[in-house]
């Protein structure tokens, strides 16, 4: 003791003495404190109460003779005491324990002395009955169990213990009896959950009572008690009891720590984790009042008092009450006043044990640890300060620290720090890049993988993944750059390590084929320029596992559904821009696998691009210049007579493959059976263009039936022979061609300027033979060739003047009729007009029988009965339908003369327009004023 520190952490409060109020005339026999009032009960059976700073507040008589023992309920507001009474009777004890309600108190006021009220008594119980005789009480102590239950012990001088337990109110209770082996000098309750124990004190043992168990059991803890009541509970539920030579404390399992303080124990008590005591110097005759900190081992106050008769806690003080009825109260500085006070003298360690002793504010222990920190550091004790900071992660700014320690000396200490800091996940990227730069520094692999795979257990990453990545990387550390990318499952991190930093693309090939499909399409995006150059072959197979394979998640969707769901080979095409010859292959095994996928036009487009190009160009026009609606943008022409054509066209063996891989490719992507094929047409009409592929231009046309466009392609090329051959298949009326092809041609070899009498012939021939071009618009066209002479057509003229010639003959001979028939009937019609006609018929042409009267002739020769005709006599039976049909026609030919769009149509689409016309004007369907209407 005497080598413990000594510091006045406690000050005297409301002055150094303090006089009890002079309404409380007898003397305190017990006092008791709790709800904000001191309670002190006299031996002339008042109970007064005592606001803060022992100011007087009320006053009650309780009991007639004494008050011997009271206590001060915590839970609810009530005061039990045990004193003495008149006696009612000889057979009944004077001492009673009674229960007031102070919340139920009727004021009364007296006209000279102090204010008084009268509680309300809620209960009387006698203590001594028939089965608990009369002793003298030495000790009291009350329980508050869960409202309204009580337990109440009372000790007695004869080592008996009269328990109470239940609503004593009500008095709902119990009586049970506990035995120890002497007087008993002192209680105390212990509660662990639901198990309730008593520890009683007498001068030569201590007891411990199971109250849990039924019957209650007891054991001796120890055989060596104390004779005076100086017996407190500490907060950890441990009893104390004191003796001349030390202050002990006991267990549920027996005596544990003792401290050695010299003296007669007069009090003990226990306040905030402090030890009180007041203490008797049997030399002297004085007392002493000490605070002590048994943790720390430091004494917090000690003061001579005089001589004490009660101590109690009340209102965050401690109250000393004085035999001379004056008081002390003691109360405790704050916290800032004792830490300045432990600083002055720079005992940190103390303060540091204070503010985690009393559980003081988190910030404010940092605070002390920060100050501690600085204190060592200026005494250049650097580890011991820095343990001091780590302790402070969380509450001191971290770049305080860190700056203090950017030495390259102290290079272990900060390291040090940095790694608590992560610990605590409390790091920022500037700290882990630090960390990382530290580790590299002094070259500690051995931490860099402690510090690197301190998480393997699936827990959180304590450190900025990218920011280790990066550091790590910078330093040459790039399998533990790989690491952590790997574990954070930064994929293209852990590529661009594996392909930019260390060129292991087959590795980097195999962890591409390890994702799962969605993460892998995204890396092969970023890297796959890479893998293309180096691993060709490989990252295609990735590709068409990635584009086409069935994932086992998607093998219950329908096929249609499954393939919109795979990714598209256009989002990769950007990966072979220096590599075509491996976007062809690409290209080629997924055409061939995929013959239903959205994307089979774009991928069609792009290889018939790459098949065409000169020199296995990457693919630009089919993925840049195309339309909203993909149509392709070209400021060329499109209809056949534009080539481009290349003087270093190579025609080597690989070119000529990759024509006739695009040949197969527009025939194969357009099927017979549909209108439209499976890329685009424009598209592909350019680029045959551009590279002056003929055979594609030609097949193009052909399905567009665009056949000008065909035969222009021939003339383009002057190959005579194909171009006959393309109009004897093409110009065919019969076969759905169209035989105005021939005139094409015809006109071509007119302005060829050449000797090309052999073609003109055979052209000549299939116009004759379909009567294509009259004979004067043949020798206008060929009249324009020089090298072509009269020979030519010589025969050709011959037969169509021979013809012409025939058909003269044959429409005169029709005209001559045709008179002849006109002039008949106009004569017919003078006659029928100018003189009578007689009718000789002697019988009837409906029944053919003899004809009698009444009888109807008709100007057509022919007779009927009357009867025969029934009610139409105005026609003739016989003629009447031929000459409505005549009319019928006529009506309909009226109509038609307003039908121009017929008219026209009719005009385009025959062979000599001009017979049209007068056929139109020999049915007298038009006129002339019509034709002008029409015309303009």
């Amino acid at each position: 003791m005497y080598q413990w520190r000594k510091f006045e952490f406690f000050e005297g409060k409301y002055g150094e003495r303090i006089t009890i109020p002079e309404e409380i005339s007898g003397k305190i026999e017990c006092c008791s404190s709790g709800r904000g009032k001191v309670v002190l009960g006299c031996d002339d059976g008042t109970v007064s109460l005592l606001d803060r700073g022992l100011k007087f507040n009320s006053q009650f008589r309780a009991h007639s003779s004494s008050v011997l023992f009271l206590q001060q309920l915590k839970q609810r507001n009530y005061l039990v005491t045990v004193g003495e009474d008149e006696q009612l009777s000889p057979q009944f004890s004077a001492v009673c324990m009674k229960i007031f309600d102070l919340d139920k108190v009727q004021q009364q006021h007296e006209e000279e002395g102090p204010s008084t009220f009268s509680p309300d008594c809620v209960q009387i119980l006698r203590i001594f009955t028939n089965q608990f005789p009369e002793s003298k009480i030495t000790s009291f102590l009350v329980l508050e169990e869960a409202p309204p239950i009580l337990l109440v012990a009372i000790g007695l001088d004869n080592g008996c213990i009269y328990c109470i337990q239940g609503d004593i109110a009500r008095e709902r209770i119990k009586r049970f009896k506990l035995q120890a082996d002497a007087s008993i000098t002192g209680l105390g309750f212990r509660v662990d959950g639901q198990v309730l124990q008593l520890f009683a004190v007498t001068p030569s043992s201590v007891h411990l009572f199971n109250l849990h168990t039924q019957p209650p059991t007891g054991q001796m803890l120890d055989n060596i008690g104390s004779d005076v009541p100086s017996v407190a509970m500490s907060d950890r539920s441990e009893l104390i009891i004191g003796r001349p030579e030390a202050v002990y404390f006991y267990e549920v399992d027996g005596r544990g720590p003792c401290w050695a303080f010299e003296g007669e124990k007069k009090f003990l008590g226990w306040f905030r984790g402090y030890l009180l005591c007041v203490i008797a110097d049997q030399s002297t005759g004085k007392y002493s009042f000490n605070v002590y900190d048994l943790k720390n081992k430091l004494v917090a106050h000690s003061v001579v008092v005089k001589e004490v008769s009660h101590m109690l806690c009340e209102w965050g003080n401690i109250i000393l009450i004085m035999a001379d009825k004056s008081a002390l109260c003691i109360g405790e500085k704050d916290m800032e006043s004792k830490l300045d006070m432990l600083f002055k003298k720079s005992l940190y360690t103390v303060a540091i044990n204070i503010v985690q002793t009393q559980q003081a504010d988190v910030a404010a222990t940092a605070e002390v640890l920060r100050k501690y920190g600085d204190h060592l550091y200026c005494k250049q004790e650097y580890d011991q300060a820095m343990h001091q900071y780590i302790d402070t992660i969380g509450y001191l700014e971290p770049s305080y620290v860190i700056q203090k320690f950017l030495d390259a000396q102290r290079i272990h200490n900060l390291t040090n720090y940095l790694e608590k800091l992560h610990e605590k996940g409390l790091a920022s990227k500037d700290h882990t890049t630090l960390l990382l730069n530290c580790y590299t520094k002094l070259k500690d692999v051995e931490k860099l993988n402690l510090f690197i795979k301190s998480d393997d257990g699936g827990g959180e990453t304590k450190f900025d993944v990218e920011t280790a990545i990066k550091v790590c990387r910078a330093a040459g550390y790039h399998e533990h750059a790989m690491y952590v990318a790997k574990r954070a499952g930064k994929h293209e991190l852990y590529l661009k390590i594996l392909l930019e930093d260390l060129g292991r693309y087959s590795e980097a090939l195999q962890y591409v084929n390890s994702l799962e499909p969605s993460q892998a399409g995204v890396t092969v995006k970023e890297y796959g320029k890479i893998l293309i150059e180096h691993k060709p072959a490989e990252t295609i197979d990735i590709l068409m596992r990635l584009c086409t394979e069935e994932e086992p998640a998607k093998r219950g969707t329908s096929s249609s559904t499954y393939v919109s769901m795979l990714p598209s080979p256009v989002d990769f095409i950007n990966i072979f821009v220096h590599h075509p010859q491996s976007l062809m292959e690409f290209l080629e095994r997924y055409t061939s696998k995929m013959k239903d996928s959205p994307a089979q036009g774009e991928m069609h487009n792009t290889l018939l691009e790459l098949y065409l190009s000169h020199d296995l160009d990457f693919p630009f026009i089919s993925l840049t210049n195309t339309g909203e609606n993909g149509a392709v943008i070209s400021k060329g022409h499109s209809n056949g007579r534009t080539f481009i054509n290349r003087p270093d066209v190579s025609e080597g063996k690989d070119r000529r493959e990759r024509f006739q891989k695009g040949l197969n490719l527009l025939k194969g992507a357009w099927p017979p059976e549909q209108d439209q094929p499976l890329y685009d047409v424009g598209l592909a009409i350019i680029l045959c263009e551009m590279n002056a592929f003929k055979n594609g231009l030609l097949f193009l046309y052909e399905k567009m039936k665009l056949y000008k466009e065909v035969i222009a392609c021939y003339m383009q090329a002057q190959d005579h022979e194909g171009l006959i051959a393309c109009c004897k298949r093409l110009g065919d009326l019969g076969k759905g061609g169209d035989p105005s092809l021939w005139a094409d041609v015809l006109k071509y070899f007119g302005e060829l300027g050449e000797d090309c009498s052999k073609e003109v012939k055979e052209v000549l021939t299939y116009i004759e033979r379909d009567d294509i071009l009259p004979p004067i618009v043949v020798l206008q066209t060929l009249s324009r060739n020089p090298c072509l002479t009269l020979s030519v057509i010589k025969d050709y003229i011959a037969r169509k003047l021979d013809h012409e010639s025939k058909l003269i003959e044959e429409d005169r001979r029709a005209i001559e009729k045709y008179q002849e028939e006109t002039s008949a009937m106009r004569r017919e019609i003078q006659d029928l007009r100018t003189n009578a006609r007689i009718f000789q018929l002697s019988k009837c042409t409906a029944c053919t029988f003899t004809l009698d009267l009444p009888a109807v002739h008709f100007m057509c020769m022919h007779s009927f009965h009357q009867r025969c005709l029934g009610d139409n006599e105005r026609e003739c039976p016989e003629c009447a339908p031929e000459y409505r049909s005549v009319l019928e026609t006529k009506r309909s030919l009226e109509q038609n003369s307003n039908n121009q769009d017929q008219f026209f149509q009719h005009v385009r689409n025959s062979k000599d327009g001009f017979s049209v016309i007068a056929e139109y004007f020999g049915k007298g369907i038009i006129s002339k004023t019509s034709t002008r209407q029409a015309g303009a």
